[in-house]
């Protein structure tokens, strides 16, 4: 029987020590053994602990109750031929077992809780004072949240002796039901009167120590925190309701002593209730609604102040920088190339469209995949451009043979990028690519020098490298190309022990049997970037959209944002998950190629960051040594800003009055897009108001609430020394500058716009409207939206139109610069570098006329297009390109401008 057990503990025992032993080598290959050992031993310590504590104390207090002899023992009938069961001395037998079982139980329960002891231990002052007691906020974050666990533990541990001592002494003959009443013995009593005063003097330290404090994460009034009636009625009967558990508990004692337990705990226990029921009941409810109420906001304004205060400091809010701006409705063609960064990187691809065009155009094999698109910006020939670029990894589903050598050993990395500007399109509607085809090649001055992608958002498989079977790196025509890994990622195989491991830990006796490993192997496992980091920093959050970067020497680079967050900042506005506050306190780098991993602290000063770093010492790293290339990459993160800009729209209001009134309320105005409606939020390189140089911003307009007019707009910074810093500009109340609905609701009134939409629609294509941009020059709003066509049972979107709005014009044109020109007269700026094949946003130098130069160059754009369609077969494209140029040529020789289609 022994045997069996000892056989079948390690059956269930033996995977998880596997799991353990590997996760060890795995930390061991990232220099995080802190992170993995400071864990190991939290964990172990607190079910140590908590167990031997449970067990000892339920073991004792079970000992204690079976003292002595029975008189009158109860005896079960089993069966004839077997003796009768003596119930008492088989609990007596079981209370060991039971108790160690027990201490198991809450021993693996409390480990979980390792990272509330580690930041108890390693706490961090906040530097700031709560309102109302005075205590630092760093008490509320580190300090309440163990102390209220303690208590919890220790309430429950006495709750639990009572349930156990309970059956235990009424078996024993000690309780006995004697109507009216119960009758106990005075040992009995005695031991019971213990344990529930100190259950009675537990629920007074933790009324006192824990239930004041959390006064101030209330949701009674119309905030969160303490309110007028939680502070004048429930803060009172909370200190009076400990001090009579205080009492209760000493009465308890007194009746245990004197053999009056039932009726002495029976008037202790119903006085508690009584003063609870009333005080923190009746009381406050009564004070809400005939006191507070009548006069809610004269009695909140303090409490509504702290709110106000709280959750701006909490989210970032108080650094916002406020200017207001004066729409000026005078925007000239000068404004327009004074701003001509501004102009030349208005993004008119929009990712959903260009991830299916990258799909269908540079996918080359059906087991690649682009995953997502991501905004970012570099100098490019000596020109801050704003780009969108997609990683081609790896899909190990689409294989067209999924065996485990072609999914672990062959196939076991992405291949490079793709990499288009914002803003040009060759004049098939396509994008212009900077950064294409595998290998991957540039005709610009990027450079991608490593290609390979071993980590990504699809690498959720293990890979061997250096192995016996050669990695295919690329295809090549109708050959593929092989290469060798040579980085220092990856665990090694070593000894048939560690691969016995290794094979246990995937699943896979392959591992074990296949000659194609080798000792000198390499295994690469947790390769997905999402689930590497949080493996790594299982303490932190993560940002939704990682993005990948390329370096000044050509490597691939992953950028995640890390935050740190706390459900305990008091009086703060709280997240449907209880979020109060958060940081995106850093910035994790992981390498592509070698899966090597680099946390870099960028907000020094915020305290949760730094208890985590004096817990795990020795992982985090200044952001003064981050790359210089790659810090001109970070970005502000994408959540965080959509939950500050959220709360910007109610936060903004800083005065109680009008707060409480929410007269000022605004929001964020939404758009349509293929995956529902979306707000307006979009990362832009443009010039601020009052600003020399252009730079990378996430932009979000908000709207009066229930209104379409623009109220403000949000600005968070990019670049340089202005990284993370917030900007809203207010627009004036007494004028009206249309907002992104209104706008929106002009174009689709627009007969030209709808006719040619219209036209599209009857020929069976499907008419994408890309997003409405809202573009801020100088003290002028332009709102820019592309228009995409798609052939009917197409998959790739072409880029037809741009819709510009200025005021209370709408135009359309084939390019923006040709929308600008028909709105302001004249060229919007230079013209583009990217080659003859380009319509690029910005056309050439007016020689002469403007208008007579604007329709020579798109003439000579529709000649060129109706060569290739007739060099393609696509005669229905050809006879409407020749229909086109006739109508410029009309234009040209009659003056009057073409009509729109």
């Amino acid at each position: 029987m022994l045997v069996i057990l000892a056989l079948a503990a390690l059956i269930f025992a033996f995977p998880a020590f596997t799991a353990l032993l590997t996760d060890w080598w795995w930390f061991r290959e990232i220099g995080y053994e802190v992170v993995f050992t400071r864990e190991l031993l939290t964990r172990s310590l607190l079910f140590l602990i908590v167990g031997a504590v449970t067990s000892v104390a339920l073991y004792l207090n079970l000992w204690i109750a079976q003292r002595g002899r029975v008189a009158s023992p109860v005896l079960i009938d089993v069966g004839p031929t077997v003796p009768q069961l003596d119930l008492t001395r088989t609990l007596r037998r079981v209370s060991l077992p039971a108790s160690l079982v027990l201490g198991l139980l809450a021993g693996l329960g409390a480990a979980p809780a390792w990272d509330i002891v580690l930041q108890l231990i390693n706490r961090t002052p906040f530097g700031t004072l709560d309102p109302v007691f005075s205590r630092d906020i760093g008490f509320y974050v580190f300090t309440l949240p163990g102390l209220s666990a303690a208590l919890a533990f220790l309430s429950s541990l006495t709750i639990g002796c009572l349930v156990l001592l309970v059956p235990v002494y009424f078996v024993r003959g000690d309780i006995a039901v004697r109507p009216p009443l119960f009758h106990i013995g005075r040992s009995a009593g005695r031991h019971l009167a213990t344990v529930l005063a100190a259950q009675l003097l537990l629920t007074a330290v933790r009324l006192w120590l824990v239930d004041v404090p959390n006064l101030l994460y209330s949701s009674t009034g119309p905030l969160i925190g303490a309110s007028y009636t939680d502070l004048m009625a429930r803060l009172p009967a909370l200190r009076l309701s400990a001090i009579v558990a205080v009492a209760a508990a000493a009465l308890v004692l007194v009746g245990g002593l004197r053999g009056r337990l039932v009726r002495y705990g029976f008037v202790a226990v119903g006085g508690y209730l009584v003063v609870v029921f009333l005080g923190r009941g009746v009381f406050p409810q009564v004070m809400q609604k005939f006191v507070v109420a009548p006069t809610e906001l004269t009695r909140e304004t303090p409490y509504l102040r702290y709110h106000i205060a709280a959750t701006r400091l909490a989210w970032g809010l108080d650094s916002v920088e406020v200017r207001e701006l004066t729409v000026d409705s005078s925007l000239t063609l000068a404004d327009i190339r004074a701003n001509a960064p501004t102009i030349e990187n208005v993004r008119l691809w929009e990712r959903e469209p260009l991830l299916q065009t990258f799909g269908q155009l540079q996918e080359i094999r059906t087991y690649y995949d682009f995953v997502s698109v991501d905004d970012d910006r570099y100098w490019i020939d000596g020109r801050y451009r704003q780009v969108l670029l997609s990683p081609r990894e790896l899909n190990p589903a689409s294989l067209p043979t999924r065996t485990f050598i072609n999914e672990h050993l062959t196939f076991t990395h992405g291949m490079g990028l793709t990499l288009s500007p914002v803003n040009q399109v060759t004049t098939e509607g396509l994008p212009v690519l900077f950064v294409k085809d595998l290998p991957p090649s540039s005709n610009v001055s990027l450079r991608v020098t490593r290609p390979q992608i071993y980590y990504g958002e699809l690498t959720d498989s293990y890979a061997f490298v250096g192995t016996r079977q050669r990695e295919f790196d690329y295809p090549s025509g109708e050959e593929n190309v092989y290469a060798a890994y040579r980085g220092s990622g990856g665990v090694r195989v070593g000894s048939l022990w560690r691969r016995l491991l290794l094979a246990v830990r995937f699943g896979s006796s392959n591992i074990l049997f296949s000659q194609d490993i080798v000792n000198d192997s390499r295994v690469l496992y947790n390769r997905n970037i999402k689930v590497r980091v949080a493996k790594a920093l299982p303490f932190l959050r993560f940002d939704r959209d990682p993005y990948i970067v390329i370096a000044a020497d050509g490597t691939l680079k992953w950028i995640l944002d890390a935050y740190t967050r706390t459900d305990r900042y008091p009086y703060a506005k709280r997240l449907d998950d209880g979020t109060s506050y958060m940081r995106n306190s850093a910035k994790i780098v992981v390498d592509a190629y070698d899966g090597s991993l680099k946390a870099y602290v960028s907000v020094p000063g915020d305290p949760l960051i730094r208890t985590w770093a004096r817990s795990f010492p020795g992982i985090f790293i200044p952001m003064d040594s981050m790359p210089a290339d790659l810090r001109a990459h970070v970005r502000y993160p994408d959540d965080i800003f959509r939950i500050q800009a959220g709360l910007y729209t109610t936060y903004h209001m800083q005065a109680p009055e009008d707060f409480y009134h929410r007269e000022d309320q605004w929001q964020i105005p939404v758009g349509d897009s293929a995956t529902g409606a979306v707000p307006f939020m979009r990362h832009i390189i443009m010039r601020l108001p009052d600003e020399k140089a252009a730079e990378f911003v996430y932009m979000v307009p908000f709207t009066p609430r229930g209104k379409d007019n623009l109220a403000a707009w949000l600005v968070a910074r990019n670049d340089g020394a202005e990284y993370g810093k917030l900007r809203v500009y207010r627009l004036s109340r007494q004028s009206l500058v249309f907002g992104p609905t209104q706008i929106k609701n002009r174009i689709n009134q627009n007969t030209d716009i709808s006719r040619q939409v219209s036209l599209w629609d009857q020929r069976g294509s499907q008419v994408i409207r890309g997003d409405l941009l809202v573009i801020p020059i100088e003290a002028s709003l332009l709102y820019v939206q592309p228009l995409y066509l798609r052939a009917e049972g197409g998959r790739i979107p072409e880029l037809k139109r741009v819709v510009v709005a200025y005021q209370n014009q709408v135009v359309m044109s084939e390019t923006l610069d040709g929308a600008l020109t028909e709105l302001f007269g004249g060229s919007a700026g230079p013209r583009s570098q990217a080659g003859p094949a380009v319509a690029a946003v910005s056309g050439g130098t007016p020689l002469g006329g403007a208008e007579f130069q604007a329709t020579v160059a798109e003439a000579r754009q529709r000649y060129q297009s109706a060569l290739q369609a007739q060099r393609a077969g696509d005669w229905a494209r050809y006879g409407e390109e020749i229909r086109r140029l006739g109508e410029l040529l009309e234009r040209v020789g009659a003056g009057g401008p073409p009509r729109q289609r």
